[in-house]
């Protein structure tokens, strides 16, 4: 998904990828429940409920289509807190 991401997204998804916090010991994750919002024509937002075991974390991200038409993940979360933004962003 790296591909298809830009700007800060980019970052806080490699974040995410290594600090793996969707991973747990035991139970497999299952998407439980999954829904979008459109606030705009070319732009998603978009949910998912993620459970395993006894845990549900939740995963947002914001699509939006460019110019060439193709689609890229502007943003993402994972439940909890977000990361602090440094002054560049």
């Amino acid at each position: 998904m790296l591909r298809h991401t830009v700007g800060r997204a980019y970052d806080d998804l490699a974040h995410l990828a290594e600090s793996g916090p969707l991973r747990t010991r035991g139970a497999c994750p299952v998407v439980r429940d999954i829904g979008y919002f459109e606030p705009r024509p070319g732009a998603l937002e978009v949910f998912a409920r993620i459970g395993a075991g006894g845990r549900l974390r939740a995963l947002a991200f914001r699509l939006e289509q460019g110019r060439d038409l193709r689609w890229r993940c502007t943003a993402v979360e994972v439940g909890g807190p977000r990361r602090p933004r440094s002054d560049d962003d």
